[in-house]
């Protein structure tokens, strides 16, 4: 996790290039590497010792700006198998369901490993995630990515090829983190697993499965009510006085489910419903 994130360019770094149409080109560094463009080649010399924030110019004359990239930048170019978890949804997951630094993390569905580096950035040295992937294919793909961010292997995370309820062995962990087809299927083990006072929380992608997963922690009786919600992305457009929304937004890619571990033995009080009919609660 020591994997340097400020400082001058050196050797062995991920530079990100943005070109004057805002294109962007990752590229590590290497003592007597060239990174060839359309517009000329840049040699990496001339970006090694450089601070952030410098511009080069390829041997064709045109400028690129150039910085260390950012998670986000790096989730959404880095290699796939499946879809990765987009930036705006890795957010929401680490602050709603409160991945601190220091947490023991539980995640299911590694996918491309994207929210695995959320993840590991939020819990810190200190901290651990344990990725369960049922796919070898897959968690191939997700080891090369966050080894590749991170700078090689790190202590604070453990990949385990194989389905979660079969393989699980941990108990008393913070946060359950599931992101797969059938998160109601690992509901029980979550509930073995989490601490009390944990936090489970699931991303799904249709109403279909965003209603059964909320309907089986619910009956599970282990969890507090349910919490469900999405998140929609939309920039604007600022140009002096020309304030306006983007024609564009990232709009609906999944949807977020979170609950809290009760105590064992403890029944959370009966929910209070509104009366068909009427607007007053009881």
């Amino acid at each position: 996790m020591g994997f340097r994130r400020h400082g001058p360019f050196q050797v062995g770094d991920q530079v990100q290039l943005t070109d004057p149409k805002n294109k962007r080109h990752t590229i590590t560094l290497k003592q007597d590497g060239v990174y060839h463009t359309h517009k000329g080649a840049i040699p990496h010399s001339d970006l090694i010792g450089l601070p952030e924030g410098s511009v080069v110019r390829s041997s064709g004359g045109t400028q690129y700006l150039a910085f260390r990239h950012l998670l986000q930048d790096y989730t959404l170019a880095m290699p796939r198998g499946a879809a990765v978890v987009y930036p705006k949804d890795a957010s929401m997951i680490v602050g709603m369901a409160d991945i601190f630094p220091g947490a023991r993390v539980i995640e299911a569905g590694v996918g491309s490993g994207a929210l695995t580096c959320f993840l590991l950035r939020a819990v810190g040295p200190e901290g651990h995630v344990t990725s369960y992937e049922r796919r070898e294919d897959f968690a191939d793909i997700a080891r090369k990515n966050v080894e590749k961010f991170f700078g090689g292997e790190t202590d604070s995370w453990r990949l385990v090829v194989g389905d979660l309820v079969e393989a699980i062995d941990e108990i008393d962990v913070d946060r359950v983190i599931l992101d797969m087809l059938a998160p109601w299927e690992c509901v029980d083990a979550a509930a073995k697993a989490l601490t009390p006072g944990g936090v489970i929380c699931c991303y799904v992608a249709t109403t279909t499965q965003l209603s059964k997963t909320v309907e089986t922690i619910r009956d599970h009786g282990s969890f507090t009510e349910p919490h469900a919600w999405e998140t929609l992305l939309r920039d604007w457009h600022v140009e002096q006085l020309a304030v306006r929304p983007d024609h564009r937004m990232i709009g609906h890619t999944g949807f977020l489910v979170t609950a809290r571990r009760m105590a064992d033995g403890v029944t959370a009080p009966p929910r209070r419903r509104r009366p068909k009919g009427t607007t007053e609660e009881l």
